[in-house]
C-alpha cells in the first residue's frame, strides 16, 4: 500500500522516504481538465481561421516550390525536386537580389537605430511642448508605405519640381551662381533614395522603442552616479547604454523583419530597376512577369525561412525583456 502525503491543512506528517506528491481525486482532476478545455474553446474559431488563412497557403507554396509550373507552358507541369531552390541560390539575378536585400536592410536598420537613439535621448529631457513634439516625430511611421514612397518620389526627389533640387537652386541663386545642378536622384542614386525614404519612415519606430527603454531606466542609480561625480558621457556609457542594449536589439530585429519584406518603396520608386530589386520584388517579377509559379514559390519559401530566423531572435529578446521586468 503506497503512502501519500495528506492534503495541506490536515496536520499529518510523513517521513521523507514515504512522502510523495499529493494527487487530487480523479473527479477533481477531470473537472479541472474540462474547465481548461472550456476556457480554450472560444479561441478555437480564431485558431482555425489562422490555420486556414496562413498555414494552408504556405503548405501549398511549399508543394508548388518542388514543381516546374509556368503559366506560359501549362501542360508541362511536373515534379522537379529541389531544382527551383538550386536556381534560387545559383542564379546571378537572385544572388544580386539577396545582396541588395542585405545592404538595404542593414543600412536602414543601422542608420534608423542611431538616429532614433539620438532623438530619443533628446525627447527624454523635460521641455515645454514635449508631448506635441513626440507626436509629430512619430508621424512618418503612421503614413501608408505607398503614400510615403510617392511623397519621396514626386515631392522630394523629382528633378524638375522636387524639394531637394528646389533647395539647391535657392542656394545657387543666393550666391549668384548660374546653372544650378538638376540632379535626377532616382536614376543617379536609386538605392540611396530608397534607403533615405525608409530611414525617414522607420526612425520614429526605433525612437519609440528606445524612448520606452529610457523611461524604464533606474533613476536612483543615475542620481547616485551624479552624486559620485560621474559625467554625462560616463552615465550614458556605463548605465544608459547597457540598459538600452536589449531595446536596441529588439528594435533592430523588428525593423529587419519588416524591411526584409519591403516591397512598396522598391516597386513605387524604381520598379526594381537600376540594381534596386530586393527579394520581395524579385518574387513579384518571377510570379507576375515570368509567370514561373514554382520558382517564385521557392523564392518565397527562402524569404519566409530567413524572416522566421530573425523573428526567433526577436522573440527571445522580447522574452528576456519581460524576464528582466519581472525580476
Amino acid at each position: 500500500m503506497s503512502s501519500t502525503t495528506a492534503p495541506p491543512g490536515t496536520g499529518s506528517e510523513l517521513s521523507r522516504e514515504q512522502a510523495t506528491v499529493y494527487e487530487p481525486p480523479p473527479g477533481d482532476l477531470a473537472r479541472s481538465k474540462r474547465a481548461a478545455r472550456l476556457r480554450r474553446l472560444p479561441l478555437l474559431p480564431a485558431l482555425i481561421f489562422v490555420i486556414v488563412a496562413t498555414q494552408l497557403p504556405f503548405l501549398a507554396t511549399i508543394i508548388i516550390s518542388f514543381t516546374s509550373w509556368n503559366a506560359l507552358a501549362p501542360d508541362d507541369r511536373r515534379f522537379i525536386g529541389f531544382d527551383n531552390y538550386v536556381t534560387v541560390f545559383t542564379n546571378p539575378a537572385n544572388r544580386d537580389a539577396v545582396l541588395t536585400t542585405i545592404v538595404l536592410t542593414a543600412t536602414v536598420v543601422g542608420v534608423s537605430l542611431v538616429l532614433g537613439t539620438l532623438i530619443a535621448l533628446l525627447l527624454d529631457r523635460k521641455f515645454f511642448g514635449r508631448g506635441a513634439v513626440r507626436t509629430m516625430m512619430i508621424a512618418p511611421f503612421l503614413i501608408v508605405p505607398v503614400a510615403a514612397a510617392l511623397l519621396w518620389k514626386h515631392a522630394l526627389l523629382n528633378p524638375s519640381f522636387g524639394l531637394f533640387n528646389g533647395l539647391i537652386r535657392s542656394v545657387w541663386d543666393l550666391f549668384g551662381a548660374a546653372d544650378p545642378p538638376q540632379i535626377a536622384w532616382l536614376t543617379r542614386f536609386p538605392l540611396l533614395a530608397i534607403e533615405a525614404s525608409l530611414i525617414w519612415q522607420w526612425t520614429p519606430f526605433m525612437m519609440l522603442i528606445i524612448l520606452a527603454g529610457l523611461q524604464s531606466k533606474p533613476g536612483d542609480v543615475v542620481e547616485a552616479a551624479r552624486v559620485d561625480g560621474a559625467s554625462s558621457w560616463q552615465i550614458f556609457r556605463y548605465i544608459t547604454f547597457p540598459h538600452l542594449r536589449r531595446y536596441l536589439e529588439l528594435g533592430g530585429l523588428l525593423g529587419a523583419i519588416y524591411i526584409v519584406q519591403n516591397f512598396d518603396a522598391v516597386f513605387t520608386m524604381t520598379a526594381g530597376s537600376l540594381g534596386t530589386a530586393n527579394l520581395p520584388y524579385t518574387i513579384y517579377a518571377t510570379f507576375f512577369q515570368q509567370q514561373s509559379y514554382g520558382l517564385a514559390s521557392a523564392q518565397g519559401v527562402v524569404t519566409v525561412i530567413g524572416t522566421i530566423i530573425i523573428a526567433t531572435f526577436a522573440l527571445k529578446t522580447v522574452s528576456s525583456l519581460f524576464e528582466e521586468e519581472n525580476a
